[in-house]
């Protein structure tokens, strides 16, 4: 096998303006982002399978605690469901800032409630975030509907102050499961070391978060938070704390020390 050798490129000046503009445009998003990701390991979704409640569920809805401790109100929130049951099927959205969920938080949130009535609420809210993700993965999810309607109206000429109004409401806490595939192949228990990180991905709006988590065998789940600098209302590591605590504190309602939850 030859030895490699270094390219030489014929760069036009013209080109290399254009890659230096590109550049200065890179860093300026780069030097925005406020980022930061850590591991997870209280307990995973092992513990939370113990708990009669889905994995994502229970993660979704601590990511409304947080939210609501982190900015003291609810928003529109976006988790990325998979609609691979069609041919050449894509995503949908679950809309997971449900009033179940935020029934449940603001009566955390109260320390009026009883613990019995918390986890109640907390288990209704776990269940209706089931039955809207199966109906985003079924494809009777509304965002894509909505989308069609948009690029119908556009098509026609025809102005819909509703489409407006809907489409260009910000998604300030946009979240999303990375999958591992290969999980498998991995020995987590004696060589958790062999674990990535993994990735993540940025904020959609100004003043929002973007959250990618990976559950990772029964006893690891990653987070990414992302943020953006500019903003006064945002903070990576603060909200970070919030979703560690949020995890704490909905796990501490079924009181697991050997007594049915």
């Amino acid at each position: 096998m030859s030895p490699p050798q270094r390219l030489q490129w014929d760069i036009p000046s013209e080109c290399q303006e254009v890659i230096m503009h590109s550049l200065k445009v890179a860093q300026k998003l780069a030097d925005d982002v406020d980022f930061y990701a850590f591991p997870f390991t209280r307990f995973g979704k092992g513990m939370i399978k113990k708990c009669r409640t889905s994995p994502d569920a229970f993660i979704q809805i601590a990511l409304q605690l947080a939210n609501y401790r982190d900015k003291g109100s609810f928003c529109l929130t976006y988790e990325s469901s998979m609609t691979r049951l069609y041919r050449e099927g894509r995503t949908e959205t679950v809309r997971s800032c449900t009033v179940e969920t935020c029934n449940f938080v603001t009566a955390l949130e109260s320390k009026k409630i009883s613990r019995e009535e918390c986890l109640n609420l907390f288990r209704i809210a776990a269940k209706n975030h089931q039955h809207i993700s199966r109906l985003a993965m079924s494809g009777c999810g509304v965002d894509r509907h909505l989308f069609c309607l948009y690029v119908v109206s556009k098509y026609l000429g025809v102005n819909s102050p509703f489409l407006q109004e809907v489409l260009s409401e910000p998604w300030c806490l946009s979240t999303s499961q990375t999958p591992i595939q290969q999980i498998e192949l991995f020995d987590l228990v004696n060589h958790p070391e062999y674990v990535s990180i993994g990735g993540g991905f940025g904020p959609v709006a100004d003043d929002g978060y973007g959250v990618s988590y990976i559950i990772v065998g029964d006893h690891l789940i990653n987070f990414h938070i992302s943020c953006k600098v500019s903003s006064p209302l945002t903070d990576a590591h603060r909200f970070g704390r919030n979703i560690f605590q949020a995890m704490l504190d909905i796990m501490a309602l079924f009181n697991l020390d050997g007594r049915k939850p």
